[in-house]
């Protein structure tokens, strides 16, 4: 009877210690559980805290990236437009220097051409008419010595030769034909020239003044050559 008891209490016993083992161990893994859950939470909530700062942050510094690249923008339109005014500017200057220099090129052909002194015929029976100019002046010269005339083609006095004639006639010097350039006494030459379809034919007289170059004295405008 007393073996009976022993043997039903300690089997209560241990009944007793698994169900306090299996409690024990249940609050043991809820604790577990609980303290998972509350670090998750925890950390989770720390970073969305940070997200918000973050992005903030971060349209801080795109704001201000945007707002360096728009001046910078600004500034470089401003540069071109400035550039493209000082260069309109410019521009502007140089045609009004243009038209100055044209004016007064113009001015000086119609001074020239009210002292023309023109009488008709000449020094001979081709000539139709002649023309003389005091205000005709000497085409200037890179020579610093001209002892005589060089009538050859390749020497400067012959180049000079010719603008003193182009000056006179009024002639285009790459289009007109040069007959014929020579002497005509000390310091002095003569040349005949014409336009290409010798709708303008002239005689030349020009003469060699010291320092100055050559410059026309009279004009014969031609019936024919």
């Amino acid at each position: 009877m007393n073996n009976t008891d022993n043997g039903s209490s300690r089997y209560d016993k241990r009944s007793k210690r698994k169900k306090t083992n299996i409690i024990l161990n249940g609050l043991i893994g809820v604790v577990i559980l609980l303290i998972i859950v509350v670090g998750t939470i925890i950390f989770s909530g720390g970073k969305d805290e940070n997200q918000p700062a973050d992005s903030a942050a971060n349209e801080e510094v795109n704001k201000e990236e945007t707002s360096k690249e728009n001046n910078s923008d600004e500034k470089d339109d401003a540069t071109d437009e400035g550039s493209q005014e000082g260069n309109s500017e410019e521009n502007k200057d140089n045609e009004e220097n243009k038209d100055e220099e044209t004016n007064e090129e113009e001015n000086n052909e119609e001074e020239v051409k009210e002292e023309e002194i023109v009488t008709e015929g000449g020094s001979s029976a081709d000539v139709k008419s002649t023309v003389e100019n005091p205000a005709w002046q000497p085409v200037g010269t890179v020579q610093d010595d001209h002892p005589t005339a060089v009538y050859d083609q390749s020497h400067v006095d012959w180049d000079e030769m010719l603008r003193a004639i182009t000056y006179a006639t009024g002639l285009d010097r790459s289009a007109m034909t040069v007959y014929f350039l020579g002497n005509d006494g000390v310091n002095r030459s003569v040349g005949t020239v014409a336009s290409p379809n010798k709708d303008e034919m002239y005689r030349v007289y020009i003469e060699w003044v010291d320092g100055k170059g050559w410059k026309p004295t009279k004009v014969e405008e031609l019936n024919s050559i």
